[in-house]
């Protein structure tokens, strides 16, 4: 119990340091670069917030890397028509480095079919040569609440 506890403070502590975090408005502002540059499929800047060693695992288990997940975008073989944030929290574990968590109700075409879904999520965000670059994401859907 007390480790627990001892990892819960731990978390806060990083959570409220996160809030004063230099970097913190950089991050977001990038994050919200790379949604709408995802929902406009533009390959330049998609290219340009993407990490060369991106890793994104979609909630459906696959896994596209920066050259994939840009070709599908500006395809337009997957469209993001809606990206809301229900929970974002920013956490700095090391100089360079942001994680990203929360939940997020994304609506997507893909292929034809239509998702409307509920996501518990992971980003990392890495800054490289001074700018803040999407590394990795790894999301879950979450079941319908039941009211």
């Amino acid at each position: 119990m007390k480790t627990l506890l001892t990892a819960v403070s731990l978390l806060f502590a990083l959570q409220v340091l996160a809030e004063d975090h230099p970097s913190l408005a950089a991050v977001k502002a990038a994050d919200k670069a790379r949604v709408t540059a995802m929902q406009s499929g533009d390959r330049d800047k998609l290219d340009g917030i993407f990490s060369d060693d991106l890793r994104y695992a979609h909630s459906n288990g696959v896994v596209d890397t920066k050259t994939s997940f840009i070709g599908i975008l500006s395809a337009g073989k997957t469209k993001y028509v809606g990206y809301d944030y229900e929970e974002q929290n920013f956490t700095f574990p090391s100089p360079g480095i942001a994680l990203m968590t929360g939940r997020a109700h994304v609506k997507a075409e893909s292929e034809g079919k239509a998702m409307d879904a509920v996501l518990s999520f992971l980003a990392v965000w890495r800054e490289e040569k001074g700018q803040w670059r999407f590394l990795a994401w790894q999301s879950c859907k979450l079941p319908p609440v039941v009211k």
